[in-house]
């Protein structure tokens, strides 16, 4: 044990200290749990809108909720790893490349299903499903987003910070997402669906790049308050 190889009138802060670190570790837990629960509902409800409306932005998103999951499942790796220094910084390197993995099949995905819709010309159905689905992440998404930042940044990983951005660039896929649908829906514009999910293209790309080259906010060093 580290608190045996140290001077016994430090030991109590050091205990001190564990004990905060593994509270904050219980609450990232939890609120990966959260986002798996609700990532799962909200890809089950996106890929059966998306497949009976026709809409590649829609399915789109629904795949992004399943990448989500797979995403939350390596930070929940990285955090059950927490416990020891060594097993922490080999799955932070694992679980970073993981999610920036998960981001770039997702642009892969949807570009090549928003260039055959626009090429085809086929046009998708309304989809009030689809406007609800939109409407609930952009209310759930920023609070889990929000939470879970500040989970990684008392903890310094760039993993945990790389996998609470996804759940971040969540809601921004729901706020194009929701567009889309709404002047398909409102104005009849069928090429807003495939136009609006080309849009998540760039931020989605960016974001894996930097995850896969190791490169988030706590990976360059900004998480000065980490709890150690």
């Amino acid at each position: 044990m580290l608190t045996d190889q140290v001077p016994r009138i430090f030991r109590p802060m050091m205990e001190s200290r564990r004990e905060a670190r593994e509270a904050i570790v219980r609450r990232g837990r939890r609120l990966t749990w959260a986002t798996i629960a609700y990532n799962s509902l909200e890809a089950v409800l996106s890929l059966l809108a998306g497949l009976v409306a026709g809409s590649v932005a829609l399915t789109g998103f629904g795949f992004d909720s399943v990448i989500e999951v797979t995403s939350s499942g390596a930070g929940l790796w990285r955090l059950h790893a927490d416990a020891s220094p060594e097993r922490r910084a080999r799955s932070e390197r694992r679980a970073l490349r993981i999610v920036g993995v998960c981001f770039l099949v997702l642009a892969a995905y949807i570009a090549m299903q928003a260039a055959h819709t626009l090429m085809t010309g086929r046009r998708p159905a309304a989809s009030p499903l689809g406007i609800v689905v939109a409407v609930g992440s952009l209310i759930v998404m920023p609070l889990l987003a929000r939470a879970k930042r500040r989970v990684a940044a008392q903890l310094g990983s760039g993993a945990l910070t790389a996998e609470a951005r996804q759940t971040d660039i969540c809601w921004h896929l729901s706020l194009i997402l929701l567009a889309g649908l709404l002047l398909h829906a409102l104005l009849g514009w069928w090429w807003a669906d495939p136009v609006a999910a080309l849009g998540m293209i760039p931020l989605i790309a960016h974001e894996g790049i930097e995850a896969v080259r190791g490169r988030t906010v706590c990976a360059d060093g900004c998480c000065d308050n980490a709890v150690t």
